[in-house]
């Protein structure tokens, strides 16, 4: 796996497991005080990433590798999970609303439906948030059958509303309870992290802080910092910051990121692809951005990832499904979920979004750690970071945007 990250060196994994069930499990119970503001940090992946930012870097299409262990970081094992072959055969009609692009999941599910000749399914593309309203507006009338969502507060949100069903057991079991309703309403299929990008031709590990909020004390990043405040990923993860540390504190570290010249991008690839670049030296990302610069590269980038402990900068969420309850044939509804973790499909998601697959024997793809040794906050509700009103008033108060 090359160079990794310190996190390898953190707490025990049961610690981790016990701190994940509660930050994830927040999400089911306690829902969204309101369906218009459940659009989440995740959102964007329908919007402004790319095709060509998701592609696969092999060199041929997506659903001929779907399976095949290759990646672009050389061959892999994923013959410990459980394949499609092993899960019941799907057949019959089944709508699919998808919070997740096209872009990214298209190809995926084109391949479950071409491996069922009798199974038809109909997707419907939006962002998570305005599918949500749909179903809750939509009602018993509502076509839908499984609701696949780039968050846990979506699915938490349906949850709560109670418009979800709970899933078959046998497709429960393939996921960790940290990443699960505890219901069983809703599982995660893919997760994904906040990160630190750096440059190792300018920094070395040991001199980033693992506290967030020391960032604006840290004199060397002075103008060698990128972030992206137009981008709703890092608008979640100063939300975060404001629940944790309070909005005076988060106010204070605006304004010291400000003086210390942090340059704004468009996006946080551009922000992985400036550090690699060495036009910047260290950046705050969602961690998949760096796996596909390095996918990219012809040649070892100096580009890096490392993570800060418990606090606003270590969130890690998490894109699952869940089996509405307008379900018109939950057998198929909840074996359709069961596909999404195979082992063929947790091996695409760790492909094509470079995310981390959630069923523990697949390996996450690239330089990273395992779940287990990441250290995301104990105290937080995911649903909340869906909630941007106030930061975006605390980011205009404080002229990052």
């Amino acid at each position: 796996m090359g160079d990794i990250s310190r996190t390898d060196e953190r707490a025990t994994v049961g610690t981790h497991s016990r701190t994940r069930r509660r930050f994830l499990q927040a999400a089911a119970v306690a829902g969204i005080v309101s369906a218009a503001g459940c659009g989440s940090a995740g959102d964007n992946e329908t919007g402004t990433t790319t095709e060509a930012e998701v592609s696969s870097p092999i060199g041929t299409s997506d659903s001929e590798q779907i399976g095949s262990g290759r990646s672009p970081f050389g061959e892999r094992d994923i013959s410990d999970g459980v394949s499609m072959s092993e899960m019941p055969d799907l057949a019959g009609e089944l709508t699919v609303y998808s919070g997740r692009g096209e872009a990214l999941v298209g190809e995926l599910l084109s391949f479950i439906e071409d491996r069922y000749p009798e199974l038809t399914i109909r997707p419907l593309y939006n962002s998570a948030s305005e599918l949500v309203n749909q179903i809750i507006t939509e009602g018993q009338n509502s076509p839908g059958d499984v609701f696949y969502s780039v968050n846990a507060g979506s699915l938490g949100a349906l949850a709560t509303r109670e418009r979800t069903q709970s899933l078959a057991d046998e497709t429960l079991s393939l996921v960790p309870e940290a990443f699960q309703s505890p219901d069983g309403s809703w599982v995660g299929t893919s997760g994904r992290a906040r990160a630190i990008p750096y440059n190792t031709d300018i920094l070395t590990e040991s001199s980033i802080p693992t506290n967030i909020m020391s960032f604006p004390d840290t004199t060397e990043f002075d103008g060698q910092l990128g972030w992206a405040p137009t981008y709703s990923s890092f608008q979640a993860f100063i939300t975060a910051m404001r629940l944790l540390e309070g909005e005076s504190d988060t106010r204070q570290w605006l304004r010291g990121m400000q003086e210390l010249n942090a340059q704004s991008y468009a996006d946080e690839f551009q922000i992985a692809r400036a550090v690699a670049d060495g036009e910047i030296a260290v950046g705050f990302t969602n961690h998949y951005y760096i796996q596909r610069v390095l996918a990219r590269r012809t040649t070892d980038a100096p580009l890096r990832t490392t993570f800060t402990q418990n606090d606003a900068g270590a969130i890690f969420n998490v894109a699952g499904a869940c089996m509405l309850d307008t379900a018109s044939d939950t057998t198929l509804s909840s074996n359709f979920v069961r596909h999404l973790l195979s082992a063929e499909a947790q091996d695409y998601f760790a492909r094509k979004t470079f995310e981390y697959p959630l069923v523990p024997e697949i390996e996450p793809i690239g330089r990273l750690p395992s779940i287990d040794s990441l250290n995301p906050p104990e105290s937080i509700n995911l649903t909340e970071l869906s909630n941007l009103e106030r930061t975006i008033t605390l980011l205009r108060e404080t002229g990052v945007l």
